[in-house]
Formats: C-alpha cells, sequence, structure tokens
C-alpha cells in the first residue's frame, strides 16, 4: 500500500534506508549516554560483523534462520495475514525434524535421514500454522490472536516432550541426546576455510533457494496472484472465483513450512540435539526482517544479514565495551521494528512533497 503516491524505489528502498538510519541516530545518541563513542561502538560492530571473515560467517549463520522467519511473515502478509506465530512453528518444526534424526540416524544412511528430517521439519511447521489459518477461515477467530496463543501452547507442549521424554538419564541439560555426526549438516567452511570454526552451513544455500522460489511463486504463478489478490481486495478475489477460505488455509501452511525449515540451521547445522527454546526469538525477529525488507525477497535478504550482523558484533562490542551491555541490542532492534514498522511512513508525507516539488520545477 503506498497511499503517498510514492514511486516504487522510494517506498521500497529509499523509505527503509531513512528509517533505519533513524534508529541507528537514536541507538547511537543511547550510547553516548552510557558514555561510549557511537562512532567507534559501530566501528567496532561493522568489523566483527562484516569485516572480519569469521565474523561474517556468524552473521551468515544467525541470518539463516531470519531468513526462514521472514519469509513466513511475508508470505502471510501477502494474503493480508499477520503471522506471529513464527516463534511455535519453527519450534514445532524442530521436534519434527529432532523425532526423525533421533529415531534414524544409528541405522540409517544420512543420504535418507537429512532429507527426511528437513521434509519433515516443514511438514510439522505446516500443520502447526494450518490450525489457526483454519480458525480463521472457518470460524473467523483472528490470526494475530490464534498465532499468539499457538506459541504459548507450542512452548509448553515442547517443554513437556523434551523434560519428561527426550532427556537421556543422567543429563544434566535440558536437551535431547546429540544427533549422530554423518546427520550434522556440511559447514561452508569445507569449500571456503576463510569463514574458520563458525556453524554456518548448507542451510544457508537452502535459504537463498527459498527466497528464489518465493519471487518465483509471488511474481510469476496464478496461485501467487491469487494470494495478493485476497490480501489486496478480498471481495475482487471472491468476484474473481478465488477461494478465500482455501487460500487463508494454504497460506498459512506455507507459512508454518517456512517457520518450520528455520529450526535446520540451528539444531541440524550447530546444536546437533533438541534443546528448550533453541528459537531464541528468532520468530518475532522474522516479523521485523519482513517489515523492514518490504516484503520483497532482496530486501529480506539485506534486513536478515543485517539482523544477524547486530547480534554477532553487538556479542563482540559488549565484550569489548564493559559499559554497552549485550541487552542494548535487544533496544536496538526494537528500534528497528518501530521506525521500520509503526513508523514505516514517518517520512513518506516529505519525501512525496520534496519529489512533488521537484517535478513542479523541472516542468518549468
Amino acid at each position: 500500500m503506498n497511499p503517498h503516491n510514492l514511486p516504487g524505489w522510494a517506498t521500497n528502498l529509499l523509505l527503509p534506508i531513512l528509517n533505519l538510519v533513524s534508529a541507528m541516530l537514536v541507538a547511537g545518541v543511547v550510547i553516548y549516554a552510557l558514555g561510549e563513542s557511537p562512532i567507534e561502538s559501530l566501528g567496532i560492530l561493522v568489523n566483527s560483523a562484516f569485516l572480519n571473515p569469521e565474523g561474517l560467517g556468524y552473521t551468515l549463520f544467525y541470518a539463516t534462520t531470519f531468513i526462514f522467519t521472514g519469509l513466513a511473515v511475508a508470505f502471510a502478509l501477502h494474503a493480508g495475514l499477520f503471522n506471529i506465530g513464527g516463534e511455535g512453528q519453527m519450534y514445532i518444526g524442530g521436534l519434527g525434524m529432532a523425532l526423525v534424526v533421533l529415531n534414524m540416524d544409528a541405522g540409517w544412511s544420512p543420504w535418507l535421514v537429512i532429507p527426511l528430517a528437513i521434509a519433515m521439519s516443514t511438514l510439522f511447521g505446516a500443520a502447526w500454522a494450518f490450525l489457526p489459518g483454519y480458525l480463521q477461515a472457518k470460524r473467523g477467530s483472528h490470526i494475530v490472536v490464534t498465532t499468539i496463543m499457538f506459541n504459548f501452547i507450542a512452548s509448553s507442549l515442547m517443554n513437556y516432550i523434551i523434560v519428561s521424554l527426550l532427556i537421556p538419564v543422567g543429563q544434566q541439560s535440558t536437551s535431547s541426546r546429540q544427533f549422530a555426526e554423518a546427520t550434522w549438516l556440511l559447514r561452508l567452511n569445507a569449500w571456503l576455510p576463510v569463514l574458520g570454526q563458525t556453524p554456518v552451513n548448507i542451510s544457508f544455500l537452502l535459504a537463498l533457494a527459498a527466497l528464489g522460489l518465493y519471487a518465483l511463486v509471488m511474481w510469476r504463478t496464478s496461485w501467487g496472484y491469487g494470494v495478493s489478490t485476497v490480501g489486496l481486495n478480498p471481495h475482487a478475489a471472491h468476484y474473481a472465483g478465488i477461494s478465500i477460505k482455501g487460500t487463508i488455509i494454504g497460506v498459512m501452511a506455507v507459512s508454518g513450512a517456512l517457520a518450520g525449515m528455520a529450526a535446520v540451521n540451528s539444531q541440524m547445522g550447530s546444536s546437533h540435539n533438541l534443546g528448550l527454546n533453541f528459537t531464541a526469538g528468532a520468530g518475532f525477529i522474522g516479523i521485523a526482517v519482513a517489515l523492514m525488507g518490504r516484503n520483497h525477497p532482496i530486501g529480506i535478504l539485506l534486513s536478515a544479514v543485517l539482523f544477524g550482523g547486530l547480534i554477532q558484533g553487538g556479542f563482540d562490542l559488549s565484550l569489548e565495551k564493559s559499559n554497552i551491555p549485550p541487552e542494548t541490542f535487544v533496544f536496538i532492534q526494537g528500534l528497528i521494528i518501530l521506525f521500520c514498522g509503526a513508523m514505516e511512513n514517518l517520512y513518506a508525507p516529505a519525501l512525496s512533497a520534496l519529489l512533488n516539488s521537484y517535478k513542479k520545477r523541472s516542468a518549468v
């Protein structure tokens, strides 16, 4: 939606940049108030997250998860659905993946186990999102309310399953046993040694493929066109013969499948077990990634890398600057969500007036 009639480049590129700069300026004021130099702190963050090869590896590792959760939110938004249940869908997707690996990693070929585990993560995530979609389509339950509740249900369910059923006898940590090494995802440092001992793995390539498939479906298929039509004008979609209920249910299932895929990166690619609260807020960060990326695949990629860089760079910065606690970067994430979400059109009126004035001068 473009209420100020701005050109596409202004809406999709310039406004997000202005919003991001605004968020970083406010963050700079906070860092200055903490007694540190914002410029020096920014330099440490950028170097740690993007310029240092090993730091970049960690940034891409975090970004992989955010690409999947961002796509989950963006796909639902195209249909006018605000899926904020990515956290729960990722959690349940991890359960599906772990059930396959824990039961098959001992005697089955990894060439079978790994694809099956990935497929099961998408299936479980899709099933968990299907339920709110069904309730919205058939019962009129609001998708925001149901997905919030399903996050809490997923958390409670996983707490019971992991603590009561999956923790090996005598183990102190709240996680399943470790997966067999043959089922660990191949790390990219096997091809790019410069990345060092970082956990970025082939699920990053799967995330890039998901971005491409998302673009193909949304802008090159009739179903993608139908999804967008439902989101923009349900009445027009109905008169065009598009099934509103079927689209809502289908979109939520695909959205949940994408969120479920996010579990593969962290669990099969890094920790190699199913741990309690492994999602670590990635489902909610996906909301910010989708909003900042304007639901565009390139925007989602760049936003995911940015948030991955904030986590990686923020961790190193908090180690070098004791006055800056790690919680500062949760605050910065919140600022980005505020400016790129709730206040996304803050600069739109002024930018529209500026462009109109330029057009009038050019026409004279």
